[in-house]
C-alpha cells in the first residue's frame, strides 16, 4: 500500500464505517439507530454499483491499471472483500442489539412462524389482497439464464420437495417492495406492537402460490444481486445524447453482478448453482448473511409513538436579512445573503422564484438542475414563470447517477411547458449549482445570482447542509452570466475574473492558493488553509498539501466521506489534522478559507477536490467576498473543528476514533452550529 495516499475504495468503506459507528451508538436514539443501518447498507449497494464495479473492470487491464490508479484494483478488492466482511458481522450484531432493545419497549418483529390466530388471519386476509396479485416465481435448474434479476431487488430462492424423494424444483420469486411496503405493522394486543417484514408473509403463503406442484416441504432463502452500475455510452454521433443515456440505463440493469448475499442457511447445492447461474468466481464477493437483506428500507421504518426513539423535531431558523412578507430581489440587492440548509429553511430560495416569476421586470431564469425533489417546488415556479411570459432555461444533468430516469422525465415536462432545456454539455458532467434571475427595469439590466453546494432539492436541503450564495455583485452575476452563455454555446471559452470553472481553472487557482500559503510560511508569515469537503482524493492537491505541511502551513481538513490524505506523518504531513463528521444532518458544504497573510480568501464550491471534478465536470467555485460572511464561515468550521462528540480523527490507521473532550466541555457541532445561526439571525425558529 502506497504510504503517501490511501486508496479512495478504502478510504470510502472507514466513512461508511462512521455510519455504522451511529447505528452502534446507544447515545442515538432508537429507531435513528435503524434508519442508519438503512443509510449504511444504501450507502454500500451504491458503492458496489459503482466503485466495487469499477474496480472489477479496472482489474481486466491487467498491469496497465496500476498506471490508471496508482495502486492495485486486484489488491485493493480483496481488501474491500476483507473489510466488509468484517463490517457485516458487525452490522448484524448491532442489527441484533436493536431488535433485542425493540423487545424491551414491547415491540416485536415475527416471522411467519411466530403469529397467533388473530394475526394469521390479518396476514392470510393481507396476504390474498395486497400481495398475492404481485407475486411472479419462474422456475429454474442448472441450465437456467438470470440475465433478467433485477439489480437491488430482494428474491426468495425457493426450494420445493417432498419427504423421502430426492427431487427438488427450485423457484425464484422477487419480493415487490417497490410496490409494497417492506415492512407491514399488525394488530396490537394490549401493550404489544407487531411489525412483519413482506418477505415473511410471502412466506407464510408460499402454499398458495405453488398449490399446483403436489410438494410437501417449501422453503425460501433470501438472496440479493447488485450489479454494476456505471452508464457505458457509445460514441454513435448519429444517436441523440438523450437516447444514448435511455438506451444506457436499461444496459445498467444487465450490468455485471458484482455482489451476492445469500441466507447463510441456503443448502450448498443450491447456492453453488445460483452463484454458477450468475457467473461468480472465488475472488467475487460473495456474503453470508441472516435471514433479511436490503436494509436500506430500515431508512423508512415504521414511525412508532415514543418521543425518545427520535431525534427531537428540526424548525428552521428564518434568515435575519429576509423579512418576511417582503420582496427578496430587494433583500439581495442590499447586500449578499448567505444561506445555511437545513439550519435556514429551503422555502427561502422557492420564494425567491416564485417572486422572480410573478415580478413584471424579470424577463428570464436561468439554473441548473442536477437532483430534483420527487414532487418539485422548483420546477413549479419555473413552469410559473414560463406561464408569466419569462424567458426560462435550464441545464438538466442527463448523467446525475441513479436520476438519470427521473431528470429525462423532468426534462421532457419542461419542454412541453415552454422551457428551453439544455441537457448539459457533452463529454461533462454540469455539477455546478447555478441559478440567475435577469430583471430589466427602465431599460437597465439588473442581475441576481445563486451559487450554492448542494443541489435545487427540497427533499435533501432538510438533511444535508449545504451553503447558497444569494448576491446581486457584478462582479459574480457577471460571470454566472457568462457561464450561462457557456452552456448556450458549448466550449465557448469567456474570461472569468471571479467565479472559478472546472475542469478549465479550478485546479490552476487552487495550486496558487496553497502555494501562496508555502511562500508566506516560508517568509515566516502567518498561513493556514482551511477545507471542508466530501471528498479529497486528487493526488497532485494531496502532494501539494504535503508540500505545505513540510513548509509549516497548518492545515485543517474535515472531510466526510473518501479522504487519500496520510495526516501526521513525520517529515510528510505533521502539520495536516483532519476529522469527519456524521451525525443527523449529512455534512455536504463545501467552502475553503486560505490565510493569505491575513487578508483572508474564502470560497464555497460544487467541488470536491478529486480528479473527476477538477477535471472532467463543468464545476463552480465562488469567491465570498462579504466580510461578514467570510466571518461566519471562518466561526463554523472553528465549531465543527472543535467538536468532540461527532467528529472522528482521520488518520492513517483509519482507525476512527472519536474526537476525545478531554477536560473541554462536550460540543456536538451541528447543535451549536444551530444555537450559532439562531444566535446570529436574532429570529425565532419557524413552528
Amino acid at each position: 500500500m502506497n504510504k503517501t495516499y490511501i486508496p479512495k475504495e478504502i478510504s470510502w468503506l472507514s466513512f461508511n464505517e462512521r455510519v455504522l459507528q451511529e447505528a452502534e451508538n446507544k447515545d442515538v436514539p432508537l429507531i435513528e439507530r435503524f434508519r442508519f443501518l438503512g443509510i449504511y447498507s444504501n450507502n454500500l449497494d451504491e458503492y458496489f454499483r459503482v466503485r466495487v464495479a469499477t474496480l472489477r473492470r479496472l482489474s481486466q487491464l491487467g498491469s496497465k491499471s496500476q498506471n490508471v490508479l496508482g495502486y492495485s484494483p486486484k489488491a485493493t478488492l480483496k481488501k474491500v472483500n476483507e473489510i466488509v466482511l468484517e463490517q457485516n458481522a458487525r452490522f448484524e450484531k448491532a442489527y441484533t442489539g436493536l431488535i433485542q432493545e425493540l423487545l424491551k419497549h414491547n415491540i416485536h418483529i415475527v416471522n411467519e412462524k411466530e403469529l397467533n390466530p388473530e394475526q394469521s388471519e390479518f396476514v392470510r386476509n393481507y396476504f390474498l389482497k395486497e400481495v398475492r396479485n404481485r407475486l411472479m416465481p419462474f422456475l429454474f435448474d442448472k441450465d437456467s439464464d438470470f440475465h433478467n434479476l433485477t439489480d437491488d431487488a430482494i428474491y426468495l430462492a425457493i426450494s420445493l420437495s417432498r419427504k423421502n424423494d430426492e427431487k427438488q424444483k427450485y423457484a425464484l420469486l422477487e419480493v415487490p417492495t417497490d410496490v409494497l411496503p417492506r415492512f407491514v405493522v399488525l394488530p396490537e394486543t394490549d401493550e404489544n406492537k407487531y411489525l412483519m417484514f413482506l418477505e415473511d408473509i410471502i412466506r407464510f403463503g408460499l402454499k398458495d402460490i405453488f398449490f399446483i406442484f403436489d410438494f410437501d416441504e417449501i422453503r425460501a432463502y433470501t438472496i440479493k444481486l447488485t450489479r454494476d452500475a456505471e452508464l457505458e455510452l457509445t460514441d454513435d454521433i448519429a444517436e441523440s445524447y438523450i437516447e444514448k443515456i435511455s438506451r444506457s440505463i436499461q444496459q445498467r440493469k444487465h450490468g455485471n453482478p458484482v455482489r451476492f448475499i445469500y441466507d447463510r442457511e441456503m443448502p450448498k447445492d443450491m447456492l453453488k448453482m445460483l452463484t454458477r447461474l450468475l457467473n461468480f468466481g472465488a475472488d467475487d464477493t460473495l456474503i453470508p448473511g441472516d435471514r433479511y437483506h436490503n436494509f436500506k428500507d430500515f431508512m423508512k421504518f415504521p414511525q412508532f409513538g415514543k418521543k425518545k426513539f427520535y431525534y427531537e423535531p428540526f424548525r428552521h431558523i428564518p434568515h435575519k436579512d429576509i423579512p418576511s412578507g417582503k420582496s427578496i430581489l430587494s433583500a439581495i440587492n442590499k447586500k449578499d445573503i448567505m444561506l445555511f440548509f437545513p439550519y435556514h429553511p429551503f422555502e427561502h430560495f422557492i420564494d425567491l422564484l416564485r417572486e422572480a416569476s410573478i415580478d413584471p421586470y424579470v424577463i428570464s431564469i436561468q439554473i441548473t438542475l442536477y437532483r430534483l425533489a420527487r414532487n418539485s417546488s422548483v420546477i413549479n415556479a419555473l413552469l410559473n414563470a414560463v406561464r408569466n411570459g419569462k424567458k426560462v432555461t435550464t441545464i438538466v444533468e442527463l448523467q446525475a447517477r441513479f436520476d438519470e430516469e427521473a431528470n429525462i422525465l423532468w426534462g421532457n415536462k419542461l419542454m412541453d411547458e415552454g422551457v428551453k432545456v439544455i441537457y448539459g454539455v457533452p463529454g461533462l458532467k454540469v455539477h455546478a449549482k447555478l441559478c440567475l434571475i435577469t430583471r430589466s427595469k427602465n431599460n437597465i439590466l439588473h442581475r441576481y445570482a445563486a451559487v450554492g453546494t448542494g443541489n435545487f432539492n427540497e427533499d435533501t436541503a432538510r438533511i444535508y447542509t449545504d451553503h447558497l450564495l444569494l448576491t446581486a455583485d457584478k462582479k459574480i452575476t457577471n460571470d454566472v452570466f457568462k457561464a450561462f452563455n457557456f452552456f448556450n454555446v458549448n466550449y465557448r471559452k469567456d474570461r472569468y475574473y471571479h467565479l472559478i470553472l472546472s475542469p478549465f481553472y479550478l485546479r490552476n487557482r487552487i495550486t496558487q492558493l496553497i502555494e501562496n500559503e508555502i511562500k508566506n510560511a516560508a517568509a515566516g508569515k502567518k498561513s493556514f488553509i482551511y477545507i471542508k469537503l466530501n471528498n479529497l482524493t486528487d493526488p497532485e492537491i494531496i502532494n501539494l498539501l504535503y508540500e505545505a505541511s513540510r513548509a509549516g502551513v497548518t492545515v485543517r481538513l474535515i472531510v466526510r466521506g473518501m479522504f487519500s490524505v496520510v495526516t501526521g506523518t513525520k517529515n510528510l504531513s505533521e502539520n495536516i489534522k483532519a476529522i469527519g463528521i456524521v451525525d443527523r444532518f449529512l455534512e455536504h458544504s463545501r467552502f475553503m478559507i486560505f490565510c493569505n497573510d491575513g487578508n483572508e480568501e474564502c470560497f464555497i464550491s460544487s467541488a470536491d477536490l478529486m480528479t473527476r471534478n477538477i477535471e472532467h465536470r463543468i464545476e463552480v467555485t465562488c469567491p465570498v467576498y462579504d466580510k461578514t460572511l467570510k466571518n461566519e464561515l471562518k466561526e463554523i468550521f472553528e465549531i465543527q473543528w472543535s467538536d468532540n462528540v461527532k467528529a472522528r480523527k482521520l488518520d492513517p490507521a483509519l482507525a476512527n476514533k472519536f474526537v476525545k473532550p478531554g477536560k473541554k466541555p462536550l460540543l456536538r457541532s451541528q447543535v451549536e452550529v444551530y444555537s450559532y445561526v439562531m444566535r446570529t439571525s436574532g429570529k425565532c425558529p419557524d413552528k
